[in-house]
């Protein structure tokens, strides 16, 4: 069985009503209509994750949801902090010393392994990457030599999509050379824009969350193969795909074993977890995670 670190999993989706947006997704871009996404129990999801040879999963939480009212992802991470850590999110940049004092409290009183913002998702999707509103989450995110995901691709809801082309990126990765930064939920249709990025910018990264790995494209899969055996990290999207479905496929593609366990697991080791207890076999890319440098 490969060995995998899950980068993003979803452990709420079933504790409240679905919003419309969401009951769109399933329907047009997952053709599940009348499917059920469950939030799992703590059990019930290591039993999952041993299942499946996922070692760490990274679990989404918002600021906000803290203290007496914790969420599941972060009650999950307390409870197992050998087995979980968190992906924050739910800034509000428009008000951005406010924000900045949010994620500096919350990262240094959680297991926390990245930010993440979706540029389609808030201000109306009127702010691209490039655009000057993010740059303060930009400079707190180097302060904290935290990694930030951003979502890119065209979004499943019914909301603009073309703030998350990744060319919006390239302005970023110019000026914060310093910024670990991962393109999340692939890149469609932008995959070439994404990779050819991706060779020019050595602090970019890819994740696949929410893809199944038989839908991956071509090009993805053969940059993959060759220059970007360090660049593509996995993740699910659980529970939109299943653990089970998504290494189930990735066992079945025309990749190596050594480009296969890069991308499954040392990647995200190196990327989000170097130092932090996690062993990967690209030594050559470790470096302090963000926990190390908060204190």
């Amino acid at each position: 069985m490969a060995r995998a670190i899950d980068c993003l999993v979803n452990v709420d989706m079933g504790d409240a009503e679905p919003p419309e947006w969401m009951v769109r997704v399933k329907e047009d871009t997952f053709n599940a209509a009348g499917a059920s996404w469950r939030s799992p129990e703590l059990a019930e999801l290591l039993d999952d994750m041993d299942a499946n040879g996922v070692e760490r999963a990274i679990l989404l939480t918002k600021i906000g949801k803290d203290g007496a009212a914790r969420d599941r992802a972060q009650r999950y991470a307390l409870a197992r902090p050998d087995r979980f850590a968190l992906g924050v999110g739910g800034f509000n940049l428009l008000r951005p010393m406010r924000a900045l004092r949010s994620i500096q409290s919350f990262v240094r009183d959680h297991p926390v392994a990245y930010a993440v913002v979706g540029p389609s998702f808030w201000g109306d999707g009127m702010y691209p990457p490039s655009d000057a509103v993010y740059y303060p989450l930009y400079v707190k995110c180097c302060e904290l030599d935290l990694p930030l995901c951003i979502n890119a691709g065209i979004p499943g809801p019914p909301i603009p999509g073309e703030v998350q082309n990744p060319i919006h990126l390239d302005r970023v990765c110019v000026r914060f050379p310093e910024l670990r930064l991962c393109m999340i939920h692939g890149a469609d249709p932008w995959w070439d824009v994404a990779i050819r990025l991706m060779l020019k910018y050595r602090n970019l990264r890819l994740m696949t969350s929410a893809w199944s790995p038989k839908r991956l494209p071509a090009a993805l899969l053969h940059y993959m193969r060759t220059r970007g055996t360090d660049r593509i990290l996995f993740a699910s999207d659980y529970p939109v795909l299943s653990m089970r479905r998504c290494l189930d496929e990735a066992s079945g593609l025309d990749l190596s074993a050594e480009v296969r366990d890069a991308w499954l697991y040392g990647n995200a080791a190196a990327f989000f977890f170097a130092g932090a207890g996690v062993t990967s076999d690209r030594e050559g890319q470790a470096r302090q995670p963000a926990a190390e440098v908060r204190s």
